[in-house]
């Protein structure tokens, strides 16, 4: 039977992604958590590679805020940044091809033991609430009309849950929990500016993950995009974006393992970290400076 691997943010670190798969038993099948490319020095050969394994049943690829950003640069709506790495992108001939096929990739996933997602969720999220909402945010993508969402996703606002939101407030916050969300209050209140480890939110926020009572809270989450954590371990929530574009390492859990270990645990505190197994390989050659 094949393995599952979950792998952290890619960025575009094609040579890292390559070097990891190697490592990975022979038949196995990879779930990558977002941040597919930008910043790393190869985007459009990581966006290629992965395309290619996911049409060929090897991986899944969840959306990330870099994956997001490239679809609005495409669109017109946004130009790209000084350290962006995605204009090989935007000028390659299979250019339509490639963001057709992103645009149709899931914004959360999950396989019954385990929730994967890039950023997080908030405390008032069950598994199936948040499943049920990044369906919502899938659809907008893979519309015709795809681009008047992109027109109004970005932005801050509205940055706590009500589930009377509508429309593009509705959607604008779902996508903000699912692929930015770092810190956040009791109450589900966001705050977007503080990217530094655990104790850098301002006061009343803390790490989505640390919220006492959020109701994912049985089940492990592996997420990725905070690279300032390494690799965590706590709260039956596992994070492992590892910096690979600024020079960590590129890593990868094993998703059996890691659901399999949780039925020992179960009743232990909740600050216990699970048993996990993990693959990690350098990162990139030539690191982005922080």
């Amino acid at each position: 039977m094949s393995r599952v691997f979950a792998i952290g943010d890619i960025q575009g670190c094609l040579s890292s992604l390559n070097q990891l798969i190697k490592k990975l038993p022979r038949t196995s099948k990879i779930i990558c958590l977002g941040d597919m490319i930008n910043r790393g020095p190869d985007s459009l050969g990581s966006l290629r590679r992965l395309k290619h394994l996911q049409e060929t049943g090897v991986a899944e690829c969840i959306l990330g805020n870099h994956d997001l950003n490239l679809l609005a640069c495409d669109a017109g709506l946004r130009d790209s940044k000084p350290l962006d790495t995605i204009d090989d992108i935007l000028r390659a001939p299979d250019r339509k091809d490639l963001i057709d096929w992103l645009r149709h990739r899931p914004m959360a996933l999950c396989n019954g033991k385990v929730l994967l997602v890039h950023a997080g969720v908030l405390p008032q999220w069950s598994v199936k609430r948040t499943l049920e909402l990044a369906a919502e945010v899938e659809q907008a993508l893979r519309q015709k009309t795809y681009k008047q969402f992109l027109a109004q996703m970005y932005g801050n606002t509205p940055n706590y849950w009500d589930p009377k939101l509508k429309g593009i407030d509705r959607l604008r916050l779902i996508t903000n929990t699912l692929t930015r969300v770092r810190f956040c209050t009791p109450e589900g209140e966001m705050e977007f500016k503080s990217k530094e480890g655990l104790e850098s939110g301002p006061a009343g926020y803390i790490p989505w993950f640390e919220i006492s009572g959020r109701k994912t809270q049985e089940m492990p989450i592996v997420f990725g995009h905070w690279s300032t954590l390494g690799l965590l371990n706590r709260h039956r929530v596992v994070g492992i974006d590892t910096g690979c574009v600024w020079g960590g390492t590129l890593t990868a859990i094993d998703l059996d393992h890691l659901a399999s270990a949780n039925e020992t645990i179960r009743s232990t505190t909740t600050d216990q970290g699970l048993k996990i197994k993990t693959l990690s390989v350098a990162g990139c050659d030539h690191p982005m400076r922080m």
